[in-house]
């Protein structure tokens, strides 16, 4: 049913979804965490330290999860509220983890142990590996007992928010209600009333607008502004260089291609891998030895590397490790890769791994004819040049720009471009080249709030084009004067005393359809409706001012409207609810109803966490 599906999709999803993205979920969150001692103590919870290296790795974690949501825009996040929403959660987290303790919620050793055991991962041939646990612990920069330590963390997290998570309460009713809610269609019913004509003759006084304005300041809070100027130059605003390439430029531009080619040729890698997976370490050396020897006797490197390695992808193919990269198996090893001359044969070198016997082969290198290359060539350093040319000029430019202060000498020399202004700029706010991040960081700092006026120097922007900035007025965030609200004010008396005139014009018809069939009253009267449709609370279809006056009124009688009135700008919209039924939720399947239930109960789930953390909170000494 497409009601269900938005109802899924639409206000419930939301508020799930913002809530499992505030990390007040918790479990999951220890990958954030060092696992090592707290070098400074950001905070200290019943005398348990919250490190600052934990705060800032959490920091830094949360200020990714809300970049995806700006898309990539820091500008527009708010620093303090991720900071303070971290260290939150670390406090929630703590206090968790001390009443996990308290209850005695954790896994043995022996358990955690056999978890470890199980994984994937760290298996080879079916059984543990030592040596892939070691690498995996080397590749998260961990030691065992802090791993040990942050799976019995995770773990008890886990259980304990488990008894919230499992076993929240729903109740059948509050299902069947919130699916009759937000599949509840109406029949709506409109008329417009255009405020134009009565607002002609309205006034209003001083003493009126200092009224309105003490009775409703938080209405004129404003996010911080600025009055900015600002002048673009683009690559078609400069004159075309000359982009001539002389033949030694070529020369010079193919052999700096060669060398490349041949210093990004990889040797070819083989080695013998005998582990101590089955045997001891002198076993394994002298394994290790019998192989190198026999190798040198004759024996290719390819055959015992068959009979020999216990490493069984290279083993297949000769030995040769495929895509070698350094760091891959430790220092020695690369150490030996790179002494070794193309065909030269290892001693056996120790790693974590086991003991490896190893041979490099030279890589070969076909290096394209000049011919084939040049017009590429040819194309590129024109290309540079072109470029070499537009940062000089945008250089020139720049230097006029910071020694006048000022961005009309831009204009002056490039009579393409010119000087643009805009006012009251927010950090939200939509611009083509002024919203832009770079552009931004350059009028919202903090030279600029404590009164630096001066022009920017040059600000590359996404495109390529370049732009110069100088702020005139920083607006700072905060509560209008009387002053600066005056127009704002004046204007929303004139709306609701306009609103007032039509409302009375029409209020005999208003209370007409509280005690006469609807038919009656639209006979009587000059107000003329429109049929809008049938409509949910999930459709998301009306506007907002409409959709709450809609779905506000009680569902009318038999041959009645329910009515009311509904104010959007310039525009008194009388809204008439003629028919609602109640049955559409009977619709969903028992699958569809299974999902809603499963969402609310989540809900219910988190926001019992959330009160059982608040309350170890009230109870805890934070400092």
């Amino acid at each position: 049913m497409e009601s269900f599906r938005k109802v899924i999709k639409g206000w419930l999803g939301k508020v799930l979804l913002v809530l499992f993205l505030t990390p007040l979920a918790l479990v999951g969150i220890e990958g954030y965490f060092s696992g090592g001692q707290s070098e400074d103590t950001a905070q200290t919870v019943n005398g348990q330290q919250i490190s600052k290296r934990e705060l800032d790795n959490l920091t830094n974690s949360l200020k990714e999860q809300y970049l995806a949501y700006t898309n990539g825009d820091e500008t527009l996040l708010n620093q303090n509220y991720i900071q303070n929403k971290a260290k939150d959660t670390l406090v929630a987290r703590t206090l968790l983890l001390q009443q996990a303790e308290k209850l005695g919620i954790s896994l043995s050793d022996a358990q955690i142990e056999q978890m470890i055991a199980q994984q994937p991962n760290f298996q080879q041939d079916g059984k543990f590996s030592e040596s892939l646990y070691a690498n995996y612990l080397q590749s998260v920069g961990m030691t065992n007992q802090a791993l040990v330590a942050n799976l019995r963390q995770d773990h008890a997290l886990k259980m304990l928010s488990a008894s919230f998570t499992d076993y929240a309460l729903v109740s059948p009713s509050d299902i069947q209600q919130i699916a009759n809610l937000q599949t509840q269609q109406r029949t709506l019913h409109l008329s417009s009333i255009k405020l134009d004509d009565y607002k002609k003759n309205i006034t209003t006084n001083a003493q009126e607008i200092a009224a309105y304005y003490e009775q409703h300041a938080n209405v004129f809070k404003q996010v911080a502004s600025v009055d900015v100027d600002y002048i673009v130059v683009t690559p078609a605003n400069i004159a075309p260089a000359n982009t001539a390439v002389t033949d030694a430029e070529l020369q010079q531009a193919y052999q700096k291609f060669v060398e490349t080619q041949k210093g990004a040729a990889v040797p070819t890698v083989k080695h013998i891998l005998i582990t101590t997976d089955a045997r001891d370490d002198a076993a394994a050396k002298k394994l290790a030895e019998q192989a190198a020897a026999e190798i040198k006797q004759g024996t290719s490197f390819t055959a015992a590397a068959q009979k020999y390695s216990d490493d069984p992808e290279s083993k297949a193919k000769g030995g040769e490790v495929a895509g070698y990269e350094a760091g891959v198996f430790g220092d020695a090893f690369d150490k030996a890769v790179g002494s070794l001359k193309s065909g030269e044969v290892s001693q056996p070198i120790k790693t974590q791994y086991g003991y490896h016997v190893i041979q490099t082969e030279g890589a070969t290198v076909q290096v394209p004819a000049f011919e084939t290359q040049k017009a590429r060539l040819m194309a590129e350093l024109q290309k540079a040049k072109t470029e070499n040319a537009y940062t000089d000029t945008i250089n020139s430019l720049n230097e006029l720009v910071v020694s006048s202060d000022a961005l009309d000498v831009v204009a002056e020399e490039v009579k393409t471009a010119k000087v643009e202004s805009v006012n009251g700029l927010t950090l939200a706010a939509q611009h083509p080249v002024l919203s832009q991040p770079s552009v931004k960081v350059k009028l919202f700092n903090d030279d600029v709030k404590n009164g630096d006026r001066n022009a920017s120097s040059n600000i590359t922007l996404a495109n390529g084009d370049v732009v110069w900035v100088k702020v005139r007025n920083y607006h700072a965030a905060g509560v209008q004067t009387l002053e600066e609200a005056t127009p704002r004010v004046k204007a929303k008396l004139i709306e609701k005393k306009a609103f007032d005139a039509a409302k009375k014009d029409i209020q005999a018809a208003l209370d007409a359809f509280k005690t006469q069939p609807a038919a009656t009253v639209l006979a009587k009267n000059q107000i003329r409706f429109e049929n809008a449709g049938t409509f949910t609370r999930a459709d998301g279809l009306l506007k907002r001012e409409i959709e709450r006056a809609a779905f506000s009124v009680l569902a009318p009688k038999d041959g009645m409207w329910s009515v009311t009135t509904a104010s959007i700008p310039n525009e008194l919209v009388v809204v008439a609810v003629s028919n609602v039924n109640d049955t559409t939720s009977n619709a969903l399947t028992p699958e569809q109803l299974k999902e809603l239930a499963q969402l609310y109960q989540q809900l219910r789930a988190q926001q019992e966490l959330d009160d059982y953390t608040q309350y170890l909170k009230s109870k805890a000494k934070i400092k």
